[in-house]
């Protein structure tokens, strides 16, 4: 089974932790387009989704499923994305796709977050995936030196020869060399940075559910 198939794998399982009539929060990235793919097929069941980036929406429109503002919500029944790590305790590192504050503001309102991945984004230990920061922009070198205060290697995220911009204006850093050996309290230091915006670790709220794609099928790990 190969990687992708691996993650439409996980995809079609997540379908089951759809509520329907509601409105649900769609992530970002490889395995979540996978999943907004097969929530399409059953668009009519749902009111709609709330998007964690500006790609989602548009993918989610493209298949006919109506995208609602956050702020017009109280609270969801789920949210479905993937990671780019996940230990066996669910604590995560997200961000690849430079999504992660808004990621993590619509995970904050859901009461159950199912983290879909292939089999190979369980890890025993956090940082070998570069940790991303969103960082205000002009603050982008005061914020690299206390990373690197803190045991990291500081890369500004480069896209066609210029810094990347998110959907909130923002820069990324991502931070290489880290092992996290205790990822909530990582977590609240670096989000207390001035300047930073959101770090990439997703601790102190992380997935309850965990659908990891294997050669042998998805399996299922509750947190």
């Amino acid at each position: 089974m190969t990687q992708d198939e691996m993650k439409q794998a996980v995809a079609r399982a997540a379908i089951d932790y759809v509520v329907p009539g509601e409105i649900i929060g769609v992530g970002t990235g490889s395995t979540a387009n996978f999943f907004i793919d097969e929530l399409g097929k059953i668009k009519d069941s749902i009111k709609g989704a709330v998007a964690s980036s500006e790609a989602t929406a548009e993918r989610l429109r493209a298949h006919g499923i109506a995208v609602f503002d956050l702020n017009d919500i109280d609270a969801l029944s789920v949210y479905i994305d993937g990671a780019d790590e996940i230990t066996p305790q669910g604590a995560m590192i997200k961000g690849g796709g430079a999504a992660l504050t808004r990621e993590k503001i619509v995970a904050s309102v859901a009461r159950q977050f199912v983290c879909i991945a292939d089999g190979s984004k369980l890890v025993d230990l956090l940082g070998n995936f570069p940790l991303p920061v969103e960082v205000i922009p002009m603050a982008q070198a005061v914020v690299a030196r206390r990373l690197t205060a803190l045991g990291g290697q500081p890369r500004l995220r480069i896209r066609d020869g210029k810094p990347l911009v998110t959907d909130n204006g923002c820069y990324i850093i991502d931070v290489l060399g880290l092992k996290i050996q205790h990822p909530a309290e990582l977590e609240a230091q670096i989000n207390d940075i001035v300047g930073v915006v959101t770090v990439g670790l997703f601790a102190r709220r992380g997935a309850d559910i965990g659908l990891l794609g294997t050669a042998e099928g998805v399996r299922r790990l509750t947190f």
